[in-house]
């Protein structure tokens, strides 16, 4: 669909081309060989858009950071598609995506289809049949022909061949427009990437079904369990009744998910997956003219079709505020939404102006009035993009005391200050120039060079008109924005509460009975091994040496300079590093928090964002145990000034008690949400404790008393001393070393004399002497989430190559043993991963962990597949051959650039090292043998110790089964945070 403008809007267009000779970017047909292709002049992606003879679209770009290629491939098939009657549809065919075809993943199709058909009709039986027992009866059955089925399947060898080649970030998701299958490849394996994914989408198989859709089961439960998820789908089913944005989950309804129907999903993919329906997006380092002959080589046979129209359902205007709510444990948070044209109007571009105008990190309506103002703990807006309707959004977080219905007055009263123009006039050209600095920034990621085409693709959006919105956002006058909101933000809006309270509501999907299948890993398909014994053009690994891909200087007192140039464009990154952190003093977590809402004695903190988002700049302070982060970073034509602003701030803070007291209070209610947060009692609380028992860097905090107690001179006075210590400098940008080095002789302060680095607290790591278990009971949490962590000893940086190739093996992603053991053969767990994981400083230990999200009646299952595959790896020496050639081509196409250089160089000091350990890891790996892995497994994992985390429904788990493994501990909330 072409962008739809009004007769009104298109004479504008014309007048402004009239005035100043400028219209949108003209598109070119060019024609080279066979192929012709378009571009757009003055595309800054250099991008060119060919259209095959079935009508597959086909986007590409080329940016050469690293020898690999970013893929996508978009289908035009989401959730809204999904049949009324059998909602989910989509996203289980992007689970079957992965189960292979007729060529790969089977011994023997022509068998296995018999079984496979069965299944399929046994599941339209069963969707069918009403009463339970014959259900029980017939979903028996579906067990059994499935068993019989997978003794044909060979699990996992689509991923066993992504792994094979290099690939990164092997996955698919699933929303409301489209389905996307991602994938992050070395450049020389294109060939085979296009054979894979040529033959995937020709064919696929409903292999292995009734194991997956146990996984999609975990996944629905997953969102049962988070609050937020729920408070989405409250919200657009108030804000489209009758649009499937509303109607439909991309997940599926529980009814639809107990009903499933593999007759549909076949039916779904063979009306959408069409190439006139789908696009190929590429970024990265290749050849496009040999590039289109290979994809028309692979996918120029398949076959078009029409797809049907879908005439999105016409929604009646919102009158008045409709309210939603919803309950859960977790913080209390709200959402308001106002329903607008599709992304592909003039509308959009209107949204996009007017939510950067209320929010835009630093300098909007919402930053300073809200969250600089401190009146919310956290506010914001934004727009959810879809074609047929988009929605314009508010959100907020209370702080304590605070009401949800206070945030939402404060909210709505920053949207009225935008109808009134209560907004400074430089405001919408600075966000034309912040717009156009993250624009130059996402052209430095193939990922987000790809994932454009990918947005383009699927809203529908000519390419020209795409990459010149901030073109057409830089004419829309103050005046327009005015008058816009005016017309379209009224009481049209829906509000999502999520309050605190019991889910009556809340529901499961209960667990089928099935039988583990046992996963075939010896046999391979003779796909599989063409595509791994079809030899690819070699490429020559490349590591740093940090002492020819960094240059050094001095300042003033001996201050170490590190300097990487951009050559690319005009943007820098400027970092002070200090070697002291949170561990030597307390108080510095809580002044760097502050730091955030004070000024100078000339600008008030709110002009000092002001005036930094002026300049296309940006700054921060961060802390980590052992060191700070002071850093500025922006448009290099402005650095000077920046820099000046950025010492000018440091050296004249001026205290505001009335902040700090807001900064205390909104601290305590943080913590408070944090000890009702799931992932922040898991991965913070529990983990910590895990490591370091009571006494540890997280609990190492300010308690209530001492917040209170501390004075905003106090706090000032840490901020101003950081100046006086030692610190080194990293820059990454356009500026020669002798000009930077001269400039910041110049501006940044330099004592005579520093201060002497403040000792830190020693944090001892507990030996796992004993298995047992550690459980929080989070009431009313369908699933169960377990961890299981176990130290080993110190950092030996011989040990590298033999963990990388371990992990690799193990569990690395949906080829590795664990994803294939637990979810894949017996559907225990939606999330599952394990490994060896190294410290990050030299005198920290190793741990073996894993990780699994399960439903809380699968504990047992879990638990028992976890530990069995620890003590006893299953070995495949296909499967190991498989990881040590993935490994490998990671390492030959991974590069290290830009500032990820010179923080390479800081992480590899704290280990002790001064150069890239990857050389040793690659020059090591070809020399590994399975017997090496598995000696490395039997000396280091199996039998160990585990300290085993539990976080779940104590009325839902089963205790006896934890207690099987070791003395329970219930923890304290309250005692394993500190607070």
């Amino acid at each position: 669909m072409i962008k739809t403008r009004s007769i009104i809007f298109v004479l504008m267009t014309a007048l402004t081309f009239f005035l100043t000779g400028q219209l949108f970017p003209q598109t070119e047909t060019i024609t080279s060989g066979d192929y012709s292709y378009q571009i757009v002049k003055g595309d800054p992606f250099n991008a060119r858009i060919y259209k095959l003879k079935n009508g597959l679209t086909v986007y590409m770009t080329v940016y050469k950071d690293e020898p690999r290629i970013q893929t996508y491939i978009a289908v035009r098939a989401g959730s809204k598609f999904d049949p009324d009657d059998a909602t989910g549809l989509a996203h289980y065919l992007e689970h079957m995506l992965f189960k292979g075809t007729d060529k790969y993943g089977t011994t023997d199709y022509s068998k296995e289809k018999v079984y496979l058909d069965e299944v399929i009709n046994l599941y339209e039986i069963y969707r069918r049949t009403t009463d339970q027992t014959e259900r029980k009866n017939i979903y028996h059955k579906i067990d059994s022909v499935s068993g019989i089925a997978s003794h044909y399947a060979i699990a996992n060898e689509y991923d066993k061949m992504l792994s094979s080649i290099g690939a990164k970030g092997t996955n698919a998701y699933t929303s409301v427009e489209q389905t996307v299958y991602t994938n992050n490849i070395p450049s020389n394996q294109l060939a085979k990437w296009l054979t894979i994914e040529a033959e995937r989408f020709r064919n696929p198989v409903m292999r292995l079904f009734h194991t997956e859709l146990e996984a999609v089961y975990e996944e629905k439960n997953r969102g049962l369990d988070n609050d937020e998820n729920k408070l989405w789908e409250a919200l657009y089913r108030g804000l489209f009744p009758t649009d499937p944005y509303g109607t439909h989950t991309t997940i599926g309804t529980i009814k639809d998910l107990k009903n499933p129907s593999i007759k549909k999903v076949l039916e779904y993919y063979h009306t959408y997956y069409v190439p006139n329906n789908m696009a190929i997006c590429l970024s990265g380092d290749f050849d496009m003219d040999k590039a289109i002959k290979l994809i028309d080589e692979k996918f120029g046979s398949y076959l078009p079709k029409q797809v049907p129209v879908f005439n999105p359902p016409v929604e009646k205007p919102i009158e008045s505020p409709i309210i939603e709510t919803v309950y859960g444990p977790e913080p209390e948070e709200l959402l308001i939404a106002y329903r607008f044209p599709g992304a592909v109007s003039h509308d959009a571009d209107m949204l996009a102006m007017i939510s950067k105008i209320l929010y835009n990190r630093t300098a909007g309506l919402i930053d300073i009035d809200l969250n600089q103002s401190q009146k919310v703990l956290e506010a914001s807006a934004f727009v959810d993009d879809m074609k047929d309707y988009s929605a314009f959004l508010l959100y907020g977080k209370p702080r304590e005391g605070q009401t949800l219905e206070q945030v939402k007055d404060l909210l709505l009263a920053e949207v009225e200050k935008l109808k009134r123009g209560d907004f400074p006039d430089w405001l919408p050209g600075a966000i034309i120039n912040n717009i156009k600095l993250t624009e130059t920034k996402s052209l430095e990621s193939n990922r987000r060079r790809a994932h454009s085409f990918v947005n383009a693709f699927v809203l529908g959006e000519p390419w020209e008109e795409y990459i010149s919105q901030t073109e057409r956002l830089s004419r829309i006058t103050k005046e327009e924005i005015v008058k816009y909101a005016n017309e379209h933000f009224g009481n049209n809006y829906v509000i999502g509460y999520k309050r605190k309270g019991e889910d009556k509501n809340v529901l499961k999907v209960e667990k089928p009975p099935i039988t583990p299948i046992k996963v075939n890993r010896k046999s391979q398909s003779e796909f599989l091994k063409n595509i791994i014994n079809t030899p690819a053009p070699p490429i020559k690994p490349e590591f740093v040496d940090y002492q020819k891909d960094i240059q050094r200087a001095s300042l003033k007192n001996n201050i170490p300079v590190y300097y990487v140039e951009n050559t690319e464009n005009k943007t820098f990154n400027l970092y002070y590093v200090l070697d002291f952190g949170t561990n030597s003093d307390k108080k510095l977590g809580l002044a760097i928090s502050y730091l955030e809402y004070l000024g100078t004695s000339k600008y008030s903190p709110a002009q000092l964002k002001e005036e930094f988002y002026k300049l296309g700049c940006s700054f921060s302070v961060s802390s980590s145990d052992e060191q700070v982060y002071v850093s500025l970073s922006g448009l290099s034509d402005n650095f000077e000034e920046g820099l000046e602003l950025f010492e000018e701030f440091l050296s004249d803070i001026k205290p505001d008690k009335e902040a700090l007291d807001n900064l205390v209070k909104d601290i305590l209610k943080e913590r408070a949400d944090n000890m009702i947060s799931r992932d922040k009692i898991l991965w913070s609380a529990m983990f910590s404790y895990a490591q370091y028992g009571l006494k540890s860097p997280f609990r190492n905090v300010l308690s209530e008393s001492e917040l209170k107690s501390i004075t905003p001179t106090d706090l000032v006075n840490i901020l101003k001393e950081l100046r006086d210590y030692p610190n080194i400098i990293l820059y990454y940008g356009p500026l020669k070393l002798n000009s930077l080095t001269e400039l910041l002789n110049e501006k940044h302060y330099i004592p005579d004399k520093f201060l002497p680095v403040p000792t830190a607290e020693k944090f001892t790591q507990l030996p796992t002497d004993n298995t047992k278990v550690d459980f929080v009971n989070y009431k009313d949490m369908v699933q169960a989430e377990v961890i299981c962590l176990s130290k080993d000893g110190l950092y030996n940086k011989d040990k590298a190559p033999i963990i990388a190739l371990y992990n690799e093996y193990f569990g690395s992603g949906m080829s590795g043993i664990a994803f294939q053991e637990l979810r894949e053969s017996k559907a225990l767990a939606y999330a599952v991963f394990a490994g060896y994981s190294s410290p990050k400083e030299k005198e920290d230990s190793y741990y073996i962990f894993s990780y699994i999200g399960t439903q809380a009646d699968k504990l047992s299952e879990a638990l028992s597949g976890m530990f069995s595959i620890l003590n006893d790896m299953p070995e495949s020496e296909n499967s190991f051959e498989s990881a040590k050639n993935s490994l490998l081509n990671k390492i030959q196409t991974t590069r290290v650039t830009k500032t990820s250089i010179l923080f390479s160089m800081l992480n590899a000091k704290k280990l002790g090292l001064d150069f890239d350990i990857q050389k040793e890891i690659y020059d090591e790996v070809p020399k590994l043998t399975m017997k090496d892995v598995v000696d490395f497994q039997k000396e280091n994992v199996k039998g160990r110790k585990y300290t085993i985390l539990v976080l779940g429904d104590k009325n839902k788990i089963n205790m006896d089964v934890l207690s099987k493994y070791g003395k329970i501990k219930t923890l304290n909330i309250k005692e394993i945070f500190g607070y």
